[in-house]
């Protein structure tokens, strides 16, 4: 037996995890058959009260009894990616800003994003994406060519592996084929040497699909909705690795809600410590896993500024 003193916003769960005991329930029924009345506990922990808590070897006694909630098929689904026949438009909506000394600045995004299944050849779904009806804040010339830039290239395709996630992004051979029309009418519609500047740059990632890969694989609804989100539960948990600026976060999931019936949502977190602090909650069908909504969140304090991005889809039809 160990005997614990408890700390303020320490909990039973917290302390069973530090012990790797997986049932907390087993945490307090081995404190209350021991302690005082006094020390009775009916809800939760009384910071600077004595806890008696279990040693390695009842620990492992308690776990052979294999019952701990995570441990519930429903907190360990399967989620099996069907996308047949799948087609759906998202409204999307991008907030990135920065916060310094009390003071916050921020634009927002918005545009729709038409998504359809096209095929599925051996292991892999092919997909389209269009995106349209583009609202920006900033409302400069840079903007709105950035904007009749990448709706010129509609559609996106987009194939994934069976479980639904990115392996590359490309354009429609026609698409590269017309690029001279696309740039001699941008050039047409924004005349001028900065627009010139970017038109060029773009020619050079759109014509170099390599580059345009790489690129778009940081797009924030690719990535976002073609995220790992499938990978398999163990414990109550499964793990996946998001791309985030020149970071690679390591990110954790976990069902919200038991008592699923056709949606499930999934919660996601970075680890603690971690560089970029991350959350994200997605909803799936049950019966495809196709995604119909997310919010994420993340940030990260550069030299006393914090750099924020919301972004979120929602399934319109």
């Amino acid at each position: 037996m160990i005997i614990h003193f408890i700390l303020s916003g320490e909990t039973l769960e917290s302390l069973s995890e530090e012990i790797h005991l997986e049932n907390p329930k087993y945490l307090k029924e081995y404190h209350n058959q021991r302690c005082s009345a006094n020390d009775y506990i009916h809800e939760n922990l009384v910071s600077g009260k004595r806890l008696f808590m279990p040693n390695m070897d009842e620990v492992r006694k308690y776990n052979l009894l294999n019952d701990a909630p995570f441990k519930s098929p429903e907190l360990n689904p399967i989620i099996n990616f069907e996308p047949k026949d799948f087609s759906r438009i998202y409204f999307v909506r991008i907030t990135e800003g920065k916060e310094k000394d009390g003071e916050t600045k921020d634009n927002t995004l918005t545009y729709t994003a038409s998504l359809k299944w096209v095929e599925t050849h051996e292991s892999e779904h092919v997909f389209y994406l269009y995106k349209n009806n583009f609202t920006d804040g900033q409302s400069s010339k840079l903007a709105d060519l950035a904007v009749e830039s990448i709706r010129s290239l509609n559609p996106l395709i987009i194939t994934t592996n069976t479980k639904g996630e990115m392996i590359k992004v490309s354009l429609k051979p026609e698409t590269i084929n017309n690029f001279n029309k696309i740039k001699e009418r941008l050039l047409d519609l924004f005349p001028d040497q900065y627009a010139e500047l970017y038109i060029k740059e773009y020619e050079m990632a759109v014509l170099n699909q390599e580059l345009f890969n790489e690129r778009m694989k940081d797009d924030p609804f690719i990535k976002n909705y073609f995220a790992s989100l499938r990978n398999s539960f163990i414990n109550g948990k499964s793990f996946f690795e998001q791309k985030i600026e020149d970071h690679t976060v390591p990110i954790q999931q976990k069902v919200e809600d038991i008592n699923y019936t056709s949606e499930m949502v999934l919660l996601q977190n970075s680890f603690p410590n971690s560089e970029i602090i991350f959350s994200g909650k997605y909803s799936l069908y049950t019966q495809t896993g196709i995604v119909k909504k997310a919010d994420v969140q993340y940030d990260i304090s550069l030299y006393g500024v914090k750099y924020y991005t919301f972004f979120s889809f929602d399934e319109l039809s």
